[in-house]
């Protein structure tokens, strides 16, 4: 289920992180490499943040995109239903993640549900956390991992671990496109 107001609620999550950090438009247009206009765009919620431009900010904060997207979240004690996991959408690079267990402060792993759309392509060009151990277990399609110069095909059933580090990418087969289940593990 798709919440109606979960682009507002991130529009304010990242408003309120650049406050934090004490950071005005222009220092974070500079920390991140994103636009001054685009990201004052971004926190009006005139337009949706790319998964490039989740990125990015995840970077210039030094955090996951789980714990950048943290407070849009719904929390749930242990339980968490179908309703109360969030769905966020990259129409650009056809990129669909549901939030299935969210981080939490006393657990070291989130799991997240992911669907490419065929021939859909991300390209990461740093990891936002260095080394974050991660696990990809691929439910339909195939998804090609590239990391630096390595590059991983998996096909239905497979899975991969790795320690996230340099560029990354992630690409869907042409007509399958890609459903994946992910998991990362804090340090």
């Amino acid at each position: 289920m798709h919440n109606p107001d979960y682009g507002k609620k991130l529009a304010t999550r990242l408003t309120e992180l650049r406050i934090q950090h004490n950071w005005s438009l222009d220092d974070l247009a500079c920390a991140s490499g994103i636009s001054r206009a685009s990201l004052s765009r971004i926190e009006r919620n005139e337009v949706s943040p790319t998964a490039d431009v989740l990125n990015q900010l995840c970077i210039a904060y030094r955090m996951t995109m789980s714990s950048l997207i943290s407070v849009v979240e719904e929390k749930a004690e242990s339980l968490f239903r179908s309703e109360q996991q969030s769905v966020w959408q990259d129409e650009t690079s056809g990129f669909h993640r549901r939030m299935l267990i969210p981080p939490a402060s006393q657990f070291r792993c989130e799991l997240i549900e992911g669907q490419l759309r065929p021939a859909a392509f991300i390209e990461y060009l740093s990891p936002p956390v260095q080394g974050l151990e991660q696990y990809i277990w691929l439910y339909a399609g195939e998804l090609t991992v590239t990391m630096d110069s390595e590059a991983w095909t998996l096909n239905k059933g497979d899975s991969l671990r790795f320690h996230l580090s340099g560029k990354t990418t992630f690409s869907a087969h042409d007509t399958l496109g890609a459903h994946y289940l992910l998991v990362i593990c804090k340090s």
